[in-house]
C-alpha cells in the first residue's frame, strides 16, 4: 500500500538522435530524481537514441509504399484488416496497429521503428542510472488501443528493476474469499500514469512516478515481456473477419479420419442441428443421434433425402457438408460415409 503517487514530468530533454545518452539527457534535465522513482520512458526516444529510424520518401505514393515495406518487415502475423488499418503482431510479439512505426515527432522523411529489444533497452537505462548512484526502476511506453475499450493508453513495451505483475493468487479478501486469478499488470497502469504528464504534443517524453512502494523496486529477470499472452491462452489471436474466413476456409477442408472416440456433448450436438435446419433442402431429413461404440465413433447422424434425382442427391451432399461444418464449429469431428438410403455420419467428441 502506498501513501500515495506523485507524477512528475522531465521537461527539457531536447530533440534525441542516434547515440545520444539518454541517462546523460534525463538526469541534466531531472536532477531532482531519486532512489525508488519509477522512470517512465516514451519508447520514441529510446528507438531515435538506438537509430531505430528508416528513411522514406516525404509524400505522395513512393511514402506509402515504402510504409508498406517498413511494416511488412516488422509483422509477424497479420491480426485483422479494416481500411487503412492494419493490426499486426510484431516480431517481438506485441498486437498493436501497424507494428508501432510511428511518423509523429519525427521528420517527414523518417519512420520510427520500436525499440529492437525493449527489456534490454530497460536494463540498460537503470544500469545507467545505478553507475549514477541511483536505484530506479524503468518502464518503456507505447501507446496502443484495446480490443474490448474505445481510445488509446500507454502501455509498457519494456521494464527494469520492476515487478511486472502484482500476484495476489492466494491472498484473502476483506470477505474472507480466496483471489484466485488476480495478477495485476502493475507496469502497465504506471506506464498509463505516466502518460498522464507527458501528452502527445508536449515534448515531454518522460514522466517519473514517486512513491511506488520501494520493496517495489528491486532486480528481477522478468521484464514486460512475461505480459505477453502465449498462442495457446489467446482467445482473440484474430480479427472477427479474419477469423471468420478462417472457419470457411477449414471447413472447406473438412478430413475424413479415424475419430478419437470421445463423448460428445448433447447440447452442442443440438447447437450444431440448430445452426443448419433452415439451410438444409426441404427434402433432406436428419435422423436423431444414435449411440454406437467401434470405429472411434460415439454416435452417429443419417441423412436422407426424399428426391433421388441426380439434383436431389447433390443437394444431400451439401447438406451433409453444411452439418458437418456446424458440428466442427461445436469440436465434434465427422466422418462421413456412403449409406443404402443416403449419408452417414459417424461423430466423435474433439
Amino acid at each position: 500500500m502506498t501513501d500515495g503517487l506523485e507524477i512528475l514530468p522531465v521537461r527539457g530533454i531536447g530533440h534525441i538522435v542516434a547515440g545520444d545518452d539518454l541517462v546523460e539527457l534525463i538526469a541534466a534535465a531531472a536532477p531532482w530524481i531519486a532512489d525508488g522513482d519509477v522512470l517512465v520512458v516514451t519508447s520514441k526516444i529510446v528507438s531515435k537514441a538506438e537509430g531505430r529510424l528508416v528513411e522514406v520518401p516525404a509524400d505522395g505514393e513512393a511514402r506509402d509504399d515504402a510504409r508498406r515495406e517498413v511494416l511488412a518487415s516488422e509483422t509477424a502475423r497479420v491480426v485483422a484488416r479494416r481500411g487503412p488499418t492494419t493490426i499486426v503482431q510484431t516480431h517481438h510479439g506485441f498486437v498493436m496497429a501497424a507494428a508501432g512505426i510511428d511518423a509523429s515527432n519525427v521528420d517527414k522523411t523518417h519512420l520510427v521503428l520500436l525499440p529492437a529489444d525493449p527489456d534490454t533497452s530497460a536494463r540498460q537505462l537503470r544500469a545507467g542510472f545505478r553507475a549514477r548512484g541511483l536505484d530506479v526502476g524503468v518502464i518503456v511506453s507505447d501507446t496502443m488501443g484495446r480490443a474490448w475499450r474505445n481510445g488509446l493508453t500507454d502501455v509498457a513495451l519494456g521494464a527494469a528493476g520492476i515487478e511486472p505483475i502484482r500476484d495476489h493468487r492466494g491472498e484473502t479478501d476483506p470477505y474472507g474469499n480466496e483471489l484466485e486469478i488476480t495478477q495485476m499488470a502493475v507496469i502497465d497502469e504506471l506506464a498509463a500514469a505516466g502518460e498522464l504528464v507527458k501528452g502527445k504534443c508536449d515534448q515531454v517524453p518522460v514522466a517519473v512516478v514517486r512513491g511506488y512502494p520501494r520493496s517495489g523496486i528491486r532486480d528481477s529477470s522478468d521484464g514486460a515481456a512475461v505480459l505477453l499472452r502465449d498462442a495457446a491462452s489467446d482467445m482473440f489471436s484474430l480479427g472477427t473477419a479474419e477469423a471468420r474466413a478462417l472457419g470457411l476456409r477449414e471447413a472447406a477442408q473438412l478430413p475424413d479420419n479415424a475419430l478419437p472416440g470421445l463423448p460428445i456433448d448433447p447440447a452442442a450436438l443440438e447447437r450444431a442441428a440448430a445452426a443448419v435446419a433452415d439451410a438444409l433442402s426441404p427434402a433432406t431429413t436428419v435422423t436423431p443421434a444414435e449411440a454406437i461404440t467401434g470405429s472411434g465413433a460415439t454416435a452417429a447422424l443419417h441423412l436422407t433425402t426424399r428426391d433421388m434425382t441426380p439434383i436431389g442427391l447433390m443437394r444431400l451432399g451439401a447438406d451433409a457438408h453444411r452439418l458437418r461444418a456446424a458440428l466442427a464449429a461445436e469440436s465434434i469431428v465427422t466422418l462421413s460415409l456412403p449409406h443404402d438410403d443416403g449419408i452417414r455420419l459417424e461423430l466423435s467428441g474433439h
